[in-house]
């Protein structure tokens, strides 16, 4: 019996910027520099009351 292999026509993606809003950078290049320095985005909570909840630790991206 002869099978007739399927083709998936080939996706191509193109990337045209990057971008990015974190804890420890509001750009792709600060973001990078601070984690090759080290810094960390984690500290306590301070954006909303986070006592109901188990942990009050968390990356929050701030101004």
């Amino acid at each position: 019996m002869h099978r007739e292999r399927l083709v998936r026509p080939v996706r191509r993606v193109v990337v045209t910027g990057m971008g990015a809003i974190t804890a420890v950078g509001h750009s792709v290049q600060e973001t990078w520099r601070n984690l090759l320095a080290g810094q960390s985005g984690i500290d306590w909570v301070t954006l909303f009351d986070a006592s109901p909840y188990p942990t009050r630790i968390a990356g929050e991206v701030k101004d």
